[in-house]
């Protein structure tokens, strides 16, 4: 057999990893839990990167966090996924000082402005990452070391085509059950109906969970939860918001 021959019958070396196929020019398709909009960095939210990364920015490279050594106490964490623009994140981390929060985006101008309404408001007890939850939850977040997982308000992908999209799935769910402690809550949030239907479906199908809803479908919004500008000029439009708690069981 010649070598040409020879070398068409070998199997195709497989990449063992992402890394490897990314380092030789190969691209590689990735599950994400977003879509990237990346929008232009105002001055501020440049400048709150800038100086405030140091002491309240994390990195997917820096592995698995420590929560007592990153936040210098042992008071429970909650971890919100996807936080916009960060306002509402800061507010709850303000009232609630008692309680660490480590907010997720993956959207640059949110995570600046995150940053900049901490200062502001003279915020210690946050940390955020920029970068995809579904890593982040994998690799940097120890299992049950959160007492409290928020979704607030994630995208619909509203066409029924576009379903398959959205992050609430049995693997996302799973990946939460991980890192919740036991008792620990996971709380979402949706104005679209249809998507909190798919929600309390998905977790009523999920293992180790226990719905907080008396009536198994949803809850009254919780005061930690802040009633942004947008929800309640949709409130006053009769748009609905559904709340959804559930509880890792034992």
């Amino acid at each position: 057999m010649s070598n040409d021959k020879a070398k068409q019958s070998q199997p195709e070396q497989k990449h063992k990893t992402i890394e490897q196929a990314e380092a030789e020019g190969k691209y590689i398709r990735k599950i994400r839990s977003f879509v990237k909009r990346e929008g232009r960095l105002t001055k501020a939210q440049a400048r709150a990167i800038e100086t405030l990364w140091d002491t309240m920015g994390l990195t997917h490279s820096g592995g698995m966090i420590d929560a007592a050594t990153l936040f210098a106490n042992n008071n429970p964490i909650t971890l919100e996924i996807g936080f916009g623009m960060g306002k509402s994140l800061v507010a709850m981390a303000k009232a609630a000082p008692e309680r660490n929060f480590i907010g997720i985006e993956v959207h640059r101008p949110g995570v600046g402005a995150c940053l900049g309404e901490a200062e502001a408001e003279g915020v210690s007890n946050l940390k955020v990452y920029e970068h995809d939850a579904i890593e982040i939850l994998a690799d940097c977040i120890p299992a049950g070391t959160i007492d409290t997982v928020q979704l607030f308000f994630p995208d619909p992908w509203h066409k029924a085509k576009h379903h398959k999209r959205r992050i609430v799935k049995p693997e996302f769910i799973e990946s939460i059950r991980r890192v919740l402690a036991i008792g620990g809550v996971f709380h979402m949030a949706t104005d679209w109906e249809n998507y909190a239907e798919c929600m309390v479906d998905d977790m009523k199908d999920a293992p180790g969970f226990k719905n907080l809803s008396a009536t198994n479908d949803y809850v009254p919004r919780p005061d930690s939860r802040p009633l942004t500008k947008f929800e309640n000029r949709g409130q006053n439009l009769g748009h609905g918001v559904w709340d959804i708690q559930h509880a890792k069981k034992d």
